[in-house]
């Protein structure tokens, strides 16, 4: 009786330090989020940066992981819908215990998972283009592309250099399109420009000839502006140059910025404007520019992966994934309220969408000197020269 006592004694024992074991073995690992569009009517943002997400720990984790531990991601496809994302965000929180989380792909999803991130008080690093994702500020969300705000913001400023003051405006009913045409409305006094018209078209819609035809027999339009992404302005870019409107600039905003839509647009894309991050012009930029480096060093590591041209969609994961690992370290800790302060204090950090620079009062941590003004020709991206 007694051996046997011993046995139990021994086997409890054993199993008592197999549980205190499993949480130490499982803290070897910081485990991250994502939740993006990788498939549905938002892959062309979901998809670089599933894969630059994927590509990126993988290399990170080679080197020797983020303070002598491996990163685990563990990413989800909400499909581009809201309740999708919300309900995986609870899994994230919930089910996986992540630390922070790098996602979603667009404003939608992501307003639809910030009220968990939030109430979980885990760290959000949204790769969302709308501004409402960062204003008013909350405490544990952050984001990286630039917002529909300094998108406008950057073509008034080309449109003013070019004495052009009268617009119509073609926007897309989704989150981004809808919030960008209002950033829009509200800056347009600021910098002289006069809204005459205004059209607007679903992200089902085929053909925006009709919109176009009423914006082409408005007197006194000098220029377009489309706040949109996917495929609508693509459709709206074919349209303008079927109903032979090229002679009227045409802008698009810069959730347009990858060669899908140079591609979908076909010749009518050239003479086309728009805002972008440095990254589609790296090799373009002057030796002593600070982000040329890693535009570049991005660019060739992606496109030798994934076997596709680099977009500024997964640059933006890029920079969300390298912001949260540069504040992982700085923290020394892996505790989601150590990383928020420290993603919140995160200074002079050179991304492929410009130079970061947060603070309590900004979560985003870009200006305007972010966005360079490109414009198609030939198929391919170049530089605005300033003041043209």
């Amino acid at each position: 009786m007694k051996a046997l006592a011993a046995t139990r004694s021994l086997i409890a024992a054993g199993a008592l330090g197999l549980a205190l074991a499993q949480p130490a073995v499982a803290q070897q690992a910081i485990k991250i989020g994502a939740i993006l569009s990788v498939t549905g009517p938002a892959s062309f943002l979901g998809e670089p940066e599933d894969k630059t997400l994927r590509m990126y720990v993988d290399k990170i984790n080679a080197a020797g992981g983020v303070n002598g531990k491996k990163l685990e991601l563990v990413l989800y496809d909400d499909g581009g819908d809201a309740n999708k994302a919300r309900t995986f965000a609870t899994r994230l929180i919930e089910d996986d215990k992540v630390v922070a989380m790098v996602g979603g792909s667009t404003t939608g999803t992501t307003m639809a998972m910030i009220p968990v991130f939030e109430a979980a008080e885990v760290p959000l690093i949204s790769l969302g283009g709308a501004i409402e994702i960062v204003e008013p500020v909350q405490k544990y969300v952050f984001k990286t592309p630039h917002t529909d705000k300094m998108a406008c913001e950057k073509i008034f400023e080309n449109l003013k250099q070019r004495n052009l003051t009268n617009i119509a405006m073609i926007s897309g009913t989704d989150g981004f399109g809808a919030s960008m045409r209002a950033q829009c409305n509200i800056a347009a006094p600021k910098y002289g420009i006069k809204v005459v018209a205004e059209e607007s078209y679903g992200p089902r819609d085929s053909d925006m000839t009709a919109q176009l035809t009423k914006i082409k027999n408005t007197a006194g339009i000098q220029a377009v502006v489309n706040p949109g992404f996917g495929q609508g302005p693509a459709i709206v870019t074919r349209n303008y140059a079927q109903l032979g409107m090229t002679a009227t600039p045409l802008y698009q905003s810069h959730g347009v910025a990858s060669k899908s839509f140079i591609e979908l647009a076909g010749a009518a894309a050239d003479g086309v404007r728009l805002p972008a991050a440095a990254l589609l012009v790296g090799d373009k930029l002057p030796d002593g520019d600070p982000q040329k480096k890693v535009v570049v060093d991005y660019k060739q590591a992606y496109e030798a992966s994934a076997k596709q041209p680099v977009s500024t969609f997964g640059g933006h994961a890029y920079d969300g994934l390298f912001i949260l690992v540069d504040s992982i370290k700085r923290a020394n800790s892996a505790e989601p309220e150590k990383i928020r302060d420290a993603i919140e204090a995160t200074k002079g950090f050179i991304g492929t969408g410009g130079i970061v620079t947060m603070s309590p009062t900004d979560h985003l941590g870009l200006d305007l000197t972010a966005f360079r003004m490109l414009e198609i020709k030939g198929g391919d991206w170049t530089l605005v020269a300033p003041g043209s």
